[in-house]
C-alpha cells in the first residue's frame, strides 16, 4: 500500500532511533487521540520498549505525546493480532469482495481492550490495516459461544 511519511513523521522515526536503537518502519501522528503510533520492525519491539517501558516513558517526555507501538508482520492476521494486543484475536471473518473485516475475541474484557476508550484502539487498526494491508476494519465482535 501507499505510505506517505512527511517531515514530522521521519523525525519521530530518528528521535525512535537515537532514544532506542531500534527501527521504525512508520510512523502516524494521530491527533484525534493525542497519541504516536509508531510500526517496530519486526524483532526489534524488545529494544523499542526498554526495561520497564523506560524508552516508551523517555520518548513520551522528549515527544510530549502518548506513544504506542505496534509490532509488524508480514502476515495480515499476525499484523491484525500485533495490533490488538494484549486482547486475544481468536477469529477473523473477511466480507466477500474485500468488504469490511470483522474480529471475534472470547472475553468480554477481550472486547473492551480491542475497542479501547472512545474507539482509540479500533481507529487505530483502521488506520493501521488500510496503511499497510489495504484491509477495511469493520467490528470487533463476541464469539457466539462466549456470550
Amino acid at each position: 500500500m501507499e505510505r506517505n511519511i512527511g517531515f514530522k513523521e521521519r523525525r519521530y522515526i530518528e528521535e525512535l532511533r537515537i532514544l532506542t536503537r531500534s527501527t521504525a518502519l512508520d510512523c502516524v501522528i494521530d491527533d484525534r487521540f493525542e497519541r504516536v503510533i509508531y510500526v517496530i520492525r519486526q524483532g526489534d519491539m524488545g529494544l523499542a520498549i526498554g526495561k520497564k517501558g523506560d524508552n516508551i516513558k523517555r520518548l513520551q517526555n522528549v515527544l510530549g505525546k502518548r506513544i504506542e507501538m505496534v509490532e509488524y508482520a508480514e502476515e495480515p492476521d499476525a499484523f491484525i493480532a500485533n495490533i490488538f494486543k494484549p486482547a486475544e484475536i481468536v477469529g477473523i471473518e473477511r466480507a466477500p469482495d474485500n468488504g469490511p473485516v470483522n474480529f471475534f475475541v472470547n472475553k468480554k474484557s477481550d472486547l473492551g481492550i480491542a475497542i479501547g476508550k472512545a474507539g482509540c484502539n479500533i481507529e487505530k487498526a483502521r488506520i493501521l490495516c488500510r496503511r499497510f494491508h489495504g484491509i477495511e476494519i469493520g467490528e470487533v465482535l463476541l464469539t457466539p459461544e462466549s456470550s
